[in-house]
């Protein structure tokens, strides 16, 4: 056998693998994306299903819209009253957990505001409203806008005024907001740790249980949506929760630190 003869079949192979390859639409969070994990997943993913999975980055509330109108197979999301509210209306088929991380809160390294000296993650809302000390939130109805409301609506704070800044933007975009500003702001510990912008900031509290942050696959309901590729899902969702994925999610770090903690039901 040629070198041509070598060198056309190893083409025809690889017109063949990509042949076979099926896209799946994701809608996933872009704290999700940013984090770096998709680089480190879906290649894998790829190799070991044959599906190619393609993110739609967005924030969780558009993620579920998507889903809703059937636009997308899957999502990946982290805000679980959000994610049941879908499920009841008939959206999805059900909520599979995948893997946590939590939230942290970043501000300037020497807090102004004290709100590291806080007790609680409403405490150190309460004293950053209290100093109206900058503040920059997504204000983009994702799953860490929703905690961050829900946080200081238990503070008893209703934020507003100047140094409450809600940009409208994901988790990348708001760090780079509250870096230029020397803000306070809610980040995931994933996207905080993946952020190369720190500029003056670092954590100023982490800790309190209540910031516990749960990522969850839910796939689009075939019934609703007879064309979404409900089999696709199916298959993604087993590598998901497989020792493949709980290896290479609890693997992945930044400077020794772990970004996300592997916590399906096998």
């Amino acid at each position: 056998m040629n070198f041509k003869t070598l060198l056309l079949g190893a083409v025809a192979a690889v017109i063949s693998t990509a042949a076979m390859a099926e896209d799946l639409k994701m809608a996933v969070t872009t704290s999700f994306a940013n984090s770096g994990l998709a680089e480190v997943l879906l290649p894998k993913v790829a190799e070991d299903t044959g599906i190619n999975v393609q993110l739609l980055i967005v924030g969780t509330g558009q993620a579920l819209a998507l889903g809703e109108a059937g636009d997308v197979d899957a999502v990946l999301v982290h805000s679980k009253a959000a994610e049941e509210k879908w499920l009841a209306a008939g959206n999805g088929t059900h909520r599979r957990e995948i893997m946590y991380n939590d939230f942290v809160f970043i501000g300037p390294k020497e807090d102004p505001a004290k709100a590291g000296a806080a007790e609680a993650a409403t405490g150190a809302l309460q004293a950053i409203a209290s100093q109206e000390a900058p503040f920059v939130s997504r204000g983009d109805d994702s799953g860490t806008h929703k905690m961050e409301l829900r946080l200081w609506q238990a503070a008893g704070v209703e934020p507003a005024g100047d140094w409450y800044r809600a940009v409208g933007q994901g988790m990348g975009a708001a760090l780079n907001t509250a870096s230029g500003m020397n803000a306070y702001i809610m980040s995931d510990r994933a996207s905080w740790l993946k952020f190369a912008n720190k500029g003056d900031l670092g954590i100023v509290f982490e800790g309190d249980p209540v910031l516990f942050n749960q990522y969850a696959f839910l796939p689009v309901n075939p019934e609703k949506h007879p064309h979404v590729r409900n089999d696709l899902a199916m298959q993604l969702e087993d590598w998901l929760v497989s020792d493949t994925a709980k290896e290479l999610i609890n693997g992945y770090t930044i400077d020794g630190q772990t970004l996300f903690v592997f916590n399906a039901e096998q």
